[in-house]
């Protein structure tokens, strides 16, 4: 509409901000649907609505542009509403990883300066322990699950339904300047105190736009449409679900939120819903395949993203045994997170099924915008052969410019122009990356390098096992040695021993698929493998507790 901003003759500054992607599903698909459990389920237009009931409540309750709001929630379409109207009013929304522990989440919370909070029912025993140290939030509201507002030792500003009842369903959100602050969630500190990353509208907008460049316009698998049914199982306080809730809404997607991860309810709103397009770390993946009773479904078309861990080979070939489309999706916290995806190049989708596991497992090739390198330690790029590994670097116009009061960690991220991943790899002459090992993680024995991702990789294609995970330990002659952590399937619990397991790493490297001095000489049967809040593994943990 307009207005006496602009007068004749002026050219509209048009800025790159979340608000304006919602004017496209609005246009487009204003009866699409966004699901909640078997809970709720409201059209786009709904959405909107809400979006502005909450902004206006969010406001009366004293929030306004610069304070910090932070959440605490499941995947749900609260959480949805969430990413649009606190960043919209320029506000800055804060993930909060609740699978912390409550000190860390204490730590964040007080880092980030979080004036509000917002609180899934279950997650108010978390608040309790921790409110008196507190240092800057103002007022809480509530979000219960029933009807039944919860009773607890803390007093509500609001319950989250009552309050966008009680507010009027237009807000005036601003044209920002789309390098205002946005987003902000903690790393999982697997070493030292939690990180804080931030990122902007516009980087937020590129970042979706490039998302949906790279999952939709190439003639590849696993194609990301409008036409989709989106429901995401990666935790959306985990770099905004991979920023795919973004992509979901431009894009007018019918979306499906499942809220507590409960296999029965994430298997029976895939079936109900028609879920085709998902994402998840390698456990929930594993979790659904070994499932005796995934096999009674049709599952062939589910298009599913996995990222966080490595996707091994065997789980890559178990899911595709299944019909699910699966391929390898790469970033971290400070990517926002997506970099890469492990498709095949237009035109080579028909590939031979060993040679298309072999390209789904890769870390991937380069988003639009981005561009990669693996360097040596002088920060030389490295010749991309398949072979040569250095530590990975990125550019692209969504990285995060700096870790939030922590100038010296910045430093160590940024140099010479390029963030650098602490992860080691190398980039084939297609323009493929793989990932090899975290620098921290990789195995060095007899100063050679032996990758724990390519121990894992083949260890998984191991009938009995269901999961494993390649360790380096002390060893006096050559400095360390792997250790593997084995998890067997139930049904080769008692008929598999170690030396099964031994003989199946000493084939594959006779096939060539490992050094032979990159066979691990110990192997150890556990019940389960440590995993951090997200759902990788804890290296960190492992060594502590096998060294």
């Amino acid at each position: 509409m307009p207005n006496a901003e602009y007068p004749p003759g002026t050219p509209y500054d048009y800025p790159l901000i979340i608000k304006k992607l919602l004017n496209t599903p609005l246009i487009y698909a204003p009866d699409q649907e966004i699901v909640y459990r078997d809970k709720k389920r409201y059209t786009y237009r709904d959405l909107s609505r809400r979006i502005h009931r909450l902004a206006n409540g969010l406001s009366r309750l004293g929030i306004g542009p610069g304070d910090t709001v932070a959440v605490f929630d499941y995947d749900s379409h609260r959480f949805l509403e969430c990413f649009f109207a606190v960043p919209m009013m320029g506000a800055v929304l804060q993930m909060v990883n609740w699978r912390l522990s409550a000190d860390q989440i204490l730590y964040t919370l007080n880092h980030a300066e979080a004036k509000m909070i917002l609180i899934n029912e279950d997650f108010l025993p978390i608040l309790e322990g921790i409110f008196d140290k507190l240092e800057n939030v103002k007022s809480v509201v509530v979000l219960p699950e029933e009807e039944a507002v919860p009773t607890a030792g803390l007093t509500f500003d609001a319950v989250y339904e009552e309050m966008l009842a009680a507010a009027a369903d237009r807000y005036d959100f601003p044209d920002l300047d789309e390098n205002t602050k946005a987003t902000t969630f903690y790393t999982t500190g697997t070493t030292g105190a939690p990180k804080g990353v931030h990122f902007t509208h516009r980087q937020l907008v590129l970042h979706t736009f490039g998302v949906a460049l790279a999952t939709g316009c190439y003639d590849t698998i696993g194609r990301f449409r409008s036409s989709d049914v989106y429901m995401p199982i990666t935790p959306m306080f985990h770099v905004h679900a991979w920023g795919i809730p973004y992509v979901a809404t431009l894009l007018g997607t019918k979306q499906v939120y499942p809220g507590k991860y409960e296999p029965e309810m994430l298997l029976k709103l895939v079936l109900t819903e028609k879920v085709t397009f998902s994402h998840c770390v390698p456990t929930i993946l594993q979790m659904l395949v070994s499932s005796p009773a995934v096999k009674q479904f049709d599952l062939s078309n589910w298009k599913v993203i996995i990222g966080g861990s490595k996707l091994t080979r065997g789980l890559a070939k178990a899911a595709r045994d299944l019909g699910i489309t699966v391929y390898t999706g790469y970033g971290m916290s400070e990517t926002c997170p997506v970099i890469s995806l492990a498709t095949p190049k237009p035109g080579a989708a028909d590939l031979e099924e060993d040679r298309l596991l072999d390209l789904i497992v890769k870390t991937g090739l380069p988003l639009p915008l981005v561009e990669f390198e693996v360097v040596d330690a002088e920060d030389n790029p490295l010749p991309h052969d398949g072979t040569t590994t250095g530590e990975v670097v990125f550019r692209a116009p969504w990285l995060t410019k700096n870790y939030f009061k922590a100038q010296d960690q910045t430093l160590a991220l940024w140099k010479n122009g390029w963030l650098h991943s602490g992860d080691v790899g190398h980039i084939d002459e297609a323009g493929y990356l793989q990932i090899t090992d975290r620098i921290k993680d990789v195995i060095k024995s007899g100063g050679e390098w032996v990758s724990s991702l390519d121990l894992e990789s083949v260890m998984s294609q191991h009938e009995a096992v269901a999961e494993s995970a390649a360790i380096g330990v002390a060893d006096e002659k050559w400095g360390e040695r792997p250790l593997m952590l084995v998890v067997l399937r139930p049904e080769a619990r008692g008929k598999v021993d170690e030396e099964a397991l031994k003989s199946h790493m000493k084939k594959a490297a006779e096939d060539g698929k490992l050094p032979k001095y990159g066979v691990p000489d110990r192997y150890l049967l556990v019940e389960e493998i440590p995993k951090t809040s997200v759902g990788k593994l804890d290296k960190k943990v492992m060594r502590q507790q096998y060294r």
